[in-house]
């Protein structure tokens, strides 16, 4: 399995090619289109994450070690994004994800490019990932 920095340096590589702005938002809604349906019964509130203007849904679950995310948003930049952390924390311990820096975010020009309140459920995005992995590192440790 491929190391978040390994992901991220993916992420660059794949940004790099578009010129625009207008070119790689259409990247992110394809990235969203792509990303696994979850099921209804995942949508519930306590799955929605605060703080973010849209609907997102972010689901964890641990095997072996490692935590799986799956996620929806009624809002298809938003499920891009989403989508987009998903690739990156997939499949990763919840300490390497604890110490991620999620440096991809600023070489792509991701948040500077989002407005305000897409900026905002970014960083509730990330900060629900990282509840979930400490939740689970906790556990670990016990």
């Amino acid at each position: 399995m491929a190391t978040i920095k390994e992901i991220e340096a993916q992420i660059i590589e794949e940004f790099s090619i578009f010129d625009n702005w207008m070119d790689k938002y259409q990247y992110i809604i394809d990235l969203g289109k792509s990303l696994p349906v979850i099921e209804e019964s995942a949508k519930k509130d306590e799955n929605l994450i605060k703080g973010c203007q849209s609907r997102v849904w972010l689901n964890c679950k641990e095997e072996e070690g490692l935590l799986y995310f799956s996620a929806d948003s009624d809002a298809i930049i938003t499920k891009g994004i989403i989508s987009l952390l998903i690739r990156v924390y997939n499949g990763q311990s919840p300490k390497d994800i604890l110490d991620s820096d999620l440096s991809f975010i600023e070489s792509i020009g991701l948040k500077e490019n989002l407005s305000p309140t897409r900026a905002n459920g970014l960083l509730s995005m990330i900060k629900q990932i990282k509840y979930y992995a400490l939740a689970y590192a906790e556990k670990e440790e016990k």
